[in-house]
């Protein structure tokens, strides 16, 4: 989770500041040498790979901010995070692959990092990687794991992470239902919020809410980084030179990364993300099989898909898109229901004829279920369309209000589940939505516009 400040570093990585603040920027960055006496690594691809970790540095929170945000207990001196980032080599595409923490993993022969003991080959949590052997050994096992290449290595951990989110004003998460966890405090209706620090944190921490627990925290991961991304790239702070400085000192207070991520890295990064947009990135989790895979001496551990995971790591070694291909469609709305699951019943409030049809075939296409028996409605010279619906279905009716903008919406008691649509003379197009639930393709991967707030 932490991790969502290394990729804050790519995003903001210089783009036009300046090599003479980037260089200031650089020289405090933490070194370590994950490289090291590395042999046999796979064969590199196309673009750049970097590995982002999250490590458990609430050693360093205050305990003010234990207490508010219930972050008790010892650090683990391991990952809760792990995150293979791909930047593609025409600097338009970054993947996020998340690494599910609790992946069953073989480690190779390394020495332990606390005790000097060699340990042989053996079977692990990948998070454990990093507590073994540090990060030489968590790249190598990655490395094992994925059949990547890695070019870059960051670190970090959450010391920062409130004030990152406060420094750049917080950030917008959209949420189709109430999201509430005991462990964290997490407490969100549902609806768009703006997050400072601290409630960031608990969003990204959360994994009680639900039964998909690590899988979903993950989720909920990768749509705090697009929004992130979004209000970084919107925000201007990659062209105010004061505020970039301001941010960026902040996130790379708690950064490590090996010696070869330099100024010259970190502007080639910048000058690709000035052009950047949710939709330039794309998110995935990796391939599950076994979520529950009984390791002895370890206890329940999550299986890899062995064949759609060999494919996906394939595709970032080809350099090829993970999202399915969207050219020429206009980006669609989040809303809370799915227009496949809302049925519409079409009505002409003018005098223009064919109105209703237009409508009617607009809203079907975009997914709603239409009648497809558009009737006139009346009266006949309603200047502004109108939703009428059932309380009932409330969710439905603000769904559709999000391909209609502009358009009144008026509760109906006893109107049923179907709602009704009444064109008025200052309708002009159907904007394109979809429901929580969308298909992400091949690798279930989605693009960051798809999961940050519109």
């Amino acid at each position: 989770m932490r991790v969502v400040t290394g990729i804050s570093v790519l995003v903001l990585g210089a783009g036009g500041i300046g090599h003479a603040v980037v260089t200031s920027l650089e020289t405090g960055i933490n070194r370590v040498d994950p490289f090291k006496d590395m042999k046999n690594r796979p064969r590199g691809g196309h673009g750049m790979n970097l590995l982002l970790v999250g490590t458990d540095g609430r050693d360093r929170i205050t305990q003010e901010e234990k207490e508010k945000y219930r972050l008790g207990g010892a650090p683990c001196n391991c990952t809760d995070t792990v995150m293979l980032v791909h930047l593609s080599a025409d600097k338009e595409r970054a993947s996020v692959v998340s690494l599910p923490r609790d992946s069953y993993a073989e480690v190779p022969e390394h020495k332990d990092r606390n005790t000097g003991e060699t340990h042989s080959a053996h079977a692990v949590k990948l998070n454990a990687a990093y507590a073994e052997g540090g990060p030489g050994l968590t790249v190598r096992t990655v490395e094992h794991m994925t059949g990547v290449k890695i070019d870059h290595y960051l670190e970090v951990d959450f010391t920062s992470f409130m004030k990152t989110v406060d420094t750049l004003g917080g950030v917008q998460i959209c949420t189709a239902r109430p999201l509430k966890d005991s462990y964290t405090g997490l407490d969100l209706a549902a609806g768009p919020h703006d997050l400072d620090g601290g409630q960031a944190l608990q969003y990204v921490r959360s994994r009680h809410i639900d039964g998909a627990a690590d899988l979903g925290r993950m989720q909920r991961q990768q749509k705090f980084l697009a929004s992130l991304i979004k209000q970084m790239t919107r925000s201007g702070v990659l062209l105010n030179p004061v505020k970039f400085q301001d941010v960026a000192s902040t996130m790379l207070g708690s950064v490590r990364a090996d010696k070869g991520f330099g100024t010259e890295q970190m502007l080639e990064l910048g000058q690709a993300m000035r052009g950047f947009s949710p939709a330039s990135s794309e998110f995935a989790s990796v391939p599950l099989g076994n979520v529950a895979y009984p390791v002895k001496g370890i206890g329940s551990t999550v299986k890899w898909d062995e064949k759609k995971s060999k494919k996906l790591f394939q595709a970032l070694r080809d350099d090829k898109p993970l999202a399915p291909e969207r050219a020429g469609r206009p980006e669609a709305v989040q809303v809370d229901v799915a227009p496949q699951q809302i049925r519409v019943q079409v009505y002409n409030g003018t005098p223009k004829d064919g109105l209703g049809k237009t409508v009617d075939d607009a809203l079907r296409t975009t997914g709603f279920d239409t009648t497809r028996a558009p009737l006139n409605g009346e009266p006949r010279e309603l200047r502004h369309t109108l939703i009428s619906y059932d309380p009932r279905w409330d969710r439905s009716a603000k769904s559709l209000a999000g391909a209609l903008p502009g358009a009144e919406l008026r509760a109906v008691r006893g109107q049923g589940s179907t709602m009704k649509v009444t064109a008025g003379t200052d309708f002009e197009q159907v904007r394109q939505v979809r429901g929580k639930e969308t298909s992400r393709g091949e690798f279930d991967a989605v693009t960051g516009d798809q999961v940050a707030c519109p």
